[in-house]
């Protein structure tokens, strides 16, 4: 009768064969006394029956034997894991006895009865049991399962083979794994490349430690995320801190990633040698997989507080996440190497530094548009002239590739050539008419499209002289004796564009102490889909509304004041008539990590002499402190403080000498520091922001000056 169950008689068949691997399940399974029960001493095991259980054992995916009349268990670690608190107690009982309290309701032991009786196989795709509710799984976890009987080599039927697959679990993961993709599709650097990876493999593989490493030359940087780490939205927007390591480390994930080999511990201190702090020190179970490219070496990283035995499934989720991130990670590369150089080409062609005057104050500012990855053509400069007076221009060249760059750069040249022989508007607009008809002609295009506004400021007569080809005029911020602002576009005729026979009216205003000259490029106001006066009203009202008239503050606002994205560059030129000179210092800041304590101690005599008020100078040394921190641990290299002291207010700002990569973002609502930092530049500050340089970025705050504390600046510098 099938399903009629004794002790098996002693085989003569071959010796058994090898046992599998043992895990922890495997171990306890074969060192049970089976000698005491039906299935009776190993070396006595039927070899169908036997080879059974070496499958068991060895596979990854949850199986159990139920072995004879009694469903004796016998089980593998992935089964051991479903069974949690019941494991290993239940080694070699009787199923009833071991699923007494669901044993006998629907679903249970009358499918494994029939398989066991009759032969009858039997699958069921994503159910959720009683019997596997008792099992000490958390929530509702559906299964698919399956139940087959076990023959001896006698062809007997002698017990029931059960598998187990958690579909809940792997319908999450694979969507999990479909969303990270998607994720990772919408990257462009390698910070955000990171920033993705870290927040899906902590979450996806619920895991106490993740890390990720990159190659930088040579050498190599790591950042992580551990469990608990409380990250809120403005943290999420930054960039991640990365560390730098030499390039033999012997950190899991560095090696890994020189050597292209897995990395893979179950129980251990895999951290010991190369922990950083406690996080890592618990670490004990640990896997890193290095990415695939032939264009970036790195790794990723996972571990776990408590032993952790790797599963085939999770194995293999692991190694199709490292495959997305290498994809990721090669684009980044690609699409930083080209955008740093295209960054680099178009600041090259700009001014490095703008003219010091004691009455003036200039700041600029030049954002790449379209994606980031091509140089443009819009340009500005400032220059004194022999006449004591100082020139302003901004202006556009169309494109946005290395050719629009080049004429950009004949065309800044030329103009202040011009300038500096004859600084007239008019007449340095008109030669630069000639010039750019003569570049059309060279290069055989009647599509050389350029646009400039002129301007000079002459702070004897107190007023400013503009001429335009063809650009948007420029505002004028004239700040009432209240502290309130106002914000009007010079009445200025604007012409043709030069190269079509320019011949450009000149429009001279007041140019008085207290008021700002603001220059900018169409980018900053011009929005698909939206009408263009909406813009420079909204520009208008941004710039009147702004707390001061401080031209660094004034080109963040500019920049950000007409919702929506651009696809075109923005640049933005500012410059302040003083009320007062103001004061100014500065100090070299070494990349040392006493470096942020020199900071405070020099900031905080430089404003006490300058009488600036407590609250003023606190709030500001804290700000620094943080911003010097940052750069330092980012860039790396050394830094600049720079601190200008008006009677309306203190600028601080903080300049790095490089990058944490190949490129640094330079958008406004974007700062390179820890979310702590970020709330209190926010909270502290009045007005903050980020400028890219040359090399490097800088990034700034300003806090207003009581209004009662009129005598705080003046005087020459310190």
């Amino acid at each position: 009768m099938p399903g009629t169950v004794g002790r098996v008689p002693t085989p003569s068949a071959p010796a058994p064969t090898e046992a599998p691997e043992p895990t922890d399940a495997a171990t306890a399974v074969l060192a049970h006394p089976w000698g005491d029960t039906p299935l009776g001493p190993r070396e006595r095991w039927d070899p169908a029956v036997r080879a059974v259980i070496d499958v068991v054992l060895a596979s990854p995916v949850p199986m159990c034997l139920l072995y004879g009349d009694d469903f004796l268990l016998l089980y593998n670690e992935g089964y051991a894991e479903v069974l949690g608190a019941r494991h290993p107690a239940a080694i070699g009982r009787p199923a009833a006895e071991v699923f007494a309290d669901v044993w006998h309701t629907p679903g249970a032991a009358e499918v494994i009865e029939r398989a066991y009786r009759r032969g009858e196989p039997f699958l069921e795709r994503d159910s959720t049991l009683p019997i596997h509710r008792s099992l000490g799984t958390a929530g509702r976890v559906a299964f698919t399962r399956a139940h087959a009987a076990v023959q001896d080599s006698a062809g007997r039927i002698v017990g029931v083979l059960s598998v187990l697959v958690q579909t809940s679990q792997v319908t999450q993961q694979l969507q999990s794994l479909s969303d990270f993709a998607a994720a990772l599709a919408g990257t462009l650097t390698l910070d955000d490349v990171a920033r993705v990876t870290l927040r899906y493999a902590l979450g996806s593989f619920d895991a106490d430690r993740v890390a990720f490493a990159i190659d930088e030359g040579s050498n190599w940087r790591t950042v992580r995320r551990v469990r608990g780490e409380l990250l809120d939205e403005a943290d999420e927007r930054l960039p991640p801190l990365w560390r730098r390591a030499a390039g033999d480390s012997a950190a899991p994930a560095i090696a890994t990633a020189r050597s292209g080999v897995p990395f893979l511990i179950t129980d251990g201190q895999p951290l010991r040698d190369n922990a950083v702090d406690r996080h890592d020190q618990k670490i004990r179970a640990l896997a890193a997989l290095p990415l695939r490219s032939s264009v970036i070496r790195g790794a990723l990283a996972v571990g776990y507080q408590e032993a952790h035995v790797w599963t085939g499934a999770e194995r293999a989720l692991l190694a199709a996440a490292v495959e997305l991130v290498g994809q990721a990670a090669e684009r980044a590369r690609r699409f930083e190497t080209q955008h740093g150089t295209a960054q680099l080409l178009q600041r090259s062609m700009l001014p490095e530094h703008l003219p010091a005057m004691p009455r003036l104050r200039i700041a600029a500012r030049y954002e790449p548009g379209v994606d980031g990855n091509a140089a443009g053509g819009d340009f500005y400069d400032a220059f004194t002239l022999p006449s004591g007076g100082l020139g302003v221009v901004l202006g556009d060249v169309a494109g946005h590739d290395v050719q629009a760059a080049a004429r950009m750069g004949q065309v800044r040249a030329a103009l202040r050539a011009l300038a500096l022989s004859d600084p007239r508007p008019d007449a340095v607009l008109g030669g630069l008419d000639r010039l750019v008809a003569s570049l059309g002609t060279e290069a055989d295009t009647h599509e050389l499209f350029v646009t400039v506004v002129f301007g000079v400021i002459d702070l004897e007569s107190q007023q400013v002289t503009l001429a335009s080809a063809g650009h948007p005029a420029p505002l004028i911020r004239r700040c009432a004796p209240d502290g309130t602002g106002t914000a009007r576009y010079v009445d200025l005729p604007a012409g043709p564009p030069l190269g079509l026979g320019c011949r450009p009216g000149t429009a001279t205003v007041p140019f008085t102490a207290g008021d700002t000259l603001l220059m900018f490029s169409d980018g900053v106001v011009e929005r698909r889909c939206k009408d263009l006066s909406a813009g420079l009203d909204g520009l208008a009202a941004a710039v009147a509304g702004a707390g001061s008239g401080d031209p660094r503050a004034l080109c963040a606002v500019a920049s950000a004041a007409v919702p929506g994205a651009t696809e075109d560059d923005v640049a933005v030129l500012a410059v302040e008539h003083a009320v007062r000179p103001s004061r100014s210092a500065s100090m070299e800041v070494p990349a040392e990590p006493t470096a942020p304590s020199r900071v405070r101690h020099w900031m905080t005599g430089q404003l006490t002499e300058w009488q600036v008020p407590e609250q003023v100078i606190g709030a500001a040394v804290l700000c620094t402190s943080e911003l010097t921190t940052n750069a330092l641990l980012h860039a790396g290299t050394a830094a600049r403080v720079a601190v200008d002291l008006s009677p309306e207010r203190l600028l601080v700002s903080v300049a790095d000498s490089g990058t944490r990569g190949t490129v640094t973002r330079a958008q406004t609502d974007t700062l390179s520091s820890r979310g702590r930092g970020l709330g209190l530049i926010e909270e502290l500050s009045d007005a903050w922001g980020t400028d890219p340089t040359v090399r490097g970025s800088t990034v700034w705050f300003e806090i207003l000056i009581p209004a009662d504390r009129p005598g705080v600046a003046g005087g020459s510098d310190g």
